[in-house]
């Protein structure tokens, strides 16, 4: 089968499709014919090297954490699920490689109707992230959220998950990106200079929580929450050790968290049903920023480095819809 990887530290032009063996269903885990799956930037800033202190990699390494497809192998002790049968879903974070022509999945979900294989292949690592990251700062009815980054793959997610839970989202944004987020049911602003003092004219009782997903602007996002616990960051910054604010990830390793600064959450799969409920009401959307075939991954790449995908970027498969 097809595979996406690379096997040295490099620009996006490393990246590459290799025939590979497919894998199999295990204990616990199904294994699906990939319709669609998702481009984790993550994986662009490890393939670039810019985290090799932190997080080294093994070679080749597989790329990929979250796609969607049919089912046609189903593992022992799981129930629920039937070959043939389409949902969305996860790899294990030591497996990986779910931009492939076959994925295992360790966790999953139906796939929502009103879906097309584009979003769900791009679904469940951004709602398992962004849930993730609400769940900590224990985001509810009547708070105040302020999502950094908003425009982005989890960021687009976060914004709907938040307001669904009954809080007012402030999302930060490019200019051109404010009216997609008031569709999304945030409140933009502009990044940078004069954040403290923007956030707080929109919000003038204050800031409950931050969610930080895009970094460089740890200082003025503990200004507006007033406490570093009250912010959440899921881009690795060494000032968020330094500021008290703690940084979301869920690596498998020990080593990882302490080369990081940081343990790692318990992954928060419960959020995939929840996205599925909010889908099937029509208040769960998966923002498509562009779409590849899987033999363009390296462009894919390219793009999601460029900082200027609205929404999540995914890799299709040739009989993908």
């Amino acid at each position: 089968m097809r595979t996406v990887q690379f096997t040295e530290y490099g620009p996006a032009s490393v990246v590459h499709v290799a025939e590979v063996e497919e894998p199999h269903a295990g204990p616990n885990e199904i294994r699906v014919a990939a319709r669609a799956s998702g481009i984790s930037p993550g994986e662009t800033a490890l393939r670039a090297g810019r985290l090799r202190d932190m997080v080294p990699l093994a070679f080749p390494y597989r790329t990929g954490f979250d796609a969607a497809g049919v089912v046609d192998e189903v593992g022992e002790g799981v129930t629920g699920v039937n070959v043939g049968d389409e949902v969305f879903g996860m790899t294990s974070m030591t497996r990986r490689g779910a931009n492939a022509d076959f994925v295992i999945l360790s966790a999953w979900a139906p796939k929502p109707a009103a879906w097309t294989w584009q979003e769900a292949g791009g679904a469940a690592g951004g709602v398992e992230t962004a849930t993730r990251v609400l769940d900590r700062l224990a985001v509810g009815t009547g708070h105040t959220v302020l999502v950094q980054g908003a425009a982005g793959g989890v960021g687009t997610l976060a914004v709907q998950l938040a307001a669904a839970r009954g809080a007012t989202v402030i999302g930060t944004a490019s200019e051109h990106n404010h009216d997609f987020l008031r569709s999304l049911g945030a409140e933009p602003t502009t990044y940078g200079t004069g954040l403290v003092e923007r956030v707080r004219a929109l919000a003038p009782d204050g800031v409950d929580a931050v969610f930080d997903c895009a970094g460089g602007a740890l200082p003025d996002l503990v200004a507006i929450a007033g406490d570093p616990a009250r912010v959440v960051t899921i881009v690795p910054d060494p000032a968020a050790a330094a500021l008290g604010v703690h940084l979301s990830h869920s690596a498998p390793d020990d080593k990882t968290g302490e080369a990081v600064g940081a343990p790692a959450d318990p992954m928060a799969v419960h959020g995939l049903a929840v996205a599925v409920a909010l889908a099937d009401e029509g208040r769960l959307r998966v923002p498509v920023a562009a779409a590849f075939p899987l033999t363009e991954a390296a462009a894919a790449h390219e793009l999601s480095e460029s900082r200027h995908a609205r929404g999540k970027i995914v890799l299709v498969n040739q009989d993908s819809i």
